[in-house]
């Protein structure tokens, strides 16, 4: 359910959600968004609509005890945190992949949740 909704800058954008599904429903409509973005500056809007469905159709979501990971054309893009018990991360917030089977735990790229999204359609954005 979205309960606030607030423009910031580009490619990035604030929601508020009440549960993980919807968040993660919408972060990956989010990069599902940037692919079109990118795709059809690239290569012109009626080549991109097949480019873009096939990248929306080949998301799969992992639900882990500790994680849930985002993949797309086989492609880990983002781990979420899956548990209130983490002593460093917030449930809903989004890691970077360090590989196939773990997040990069050095700092939450943004929260589901909160709506927090900021990257491209490759994943989340790497610290500055």
């Amino acid at each position: 359910m979205v309960v606030e909704i607030e423009e910031t800058t580009t490619r990035s954008f604030i929601m508020t959600y009440t549960d993980i599904d919807s968040g993660i429903a919408a972060y990956i409509d989010f990069m599902v968004a940037d692919y079109a973005s990118c795709t059809i500056r690239s290569i012109g809007k009626e080549r991109a609509k097949e480019n873009v469905e096939n990248f929306k159709n080949s998301f799969s979501v992992r639900v882990g005890k500790k994680y849930i990971k985002i993949i797309a054309n086989s492609s880990v893009k983002a781990f979420v945190v899956n548990s209130d018990e983490d002593r460093t991360f917030k449930f809903g917030d989004i890691l970077k992949a360090a590989g196939f089977a773990a997040p990069a735990r050095n700092s939450a790229r943004g929260n589901v949740l909160a709506g927090v999204f900021s990257g491209s359609w490759t994943g989340p954005s790497s610290l500055k």
